[in-house]
């Protein structure tokens, strides 16, 4: 992505329940945004919501994202269907050594994200003083 700013987990609460959820979402249209593999669309979608150019909402919503989506379902769901038994044991495997590297990630941003502010007075950042 080569945008000039992200947004932040906050922009992101109009769609997500709760900060973790937005914490997840960003990450997801990261990691779309930098898929060279996927459709164009989808990756355009996730960069113009992530640089704020677009709302989430409306992104979800637009005719062309929603096409890019179903059909990126549509092949996952047909190689699921075509794999044999031990193409899906190495899958499960494989998936279980992202799902950890993901997980190890996701507590690294946790902690960055609540981390205390240095110089802070009182709690709050002391530019908001």
């Amino acid at each position: 992505m080569t945008a000039d700013r992200e947004i932040q987990d906050e922009e992101l609460m109009g769609i997500a329940q709760d900060p973790e959820q937005a914490l997840r979402l960003r990450r997801s249209l990261r990691t779309i945004a930098g898929a060279t593999s996927l459709d164009p669309a989808l990756r355009e979608m996730a960069s113009e919501v992530l640089s704020g150019r677009a709302d989430v909402k409306d992104a979800f919503q637009d005719p062309r994202y929603t096409e890019a989506v179903y059909q990126r379902l549509h092949e996952m769901r047909r190689a699921a269907e075509d794999q044999t038994y031990v193409e899906r044991q190495q899958s499960k495997g494989q998936f279980a050594d992202w799902d950890a590297r993901q997980q190890a990630e996701l507590e690294r941003e946790r902690a960055e994200r609540d981390a205390p502010v240095h110089g802070s007075v009182g709690g709050k950042r002391s530019a908001q003083r």
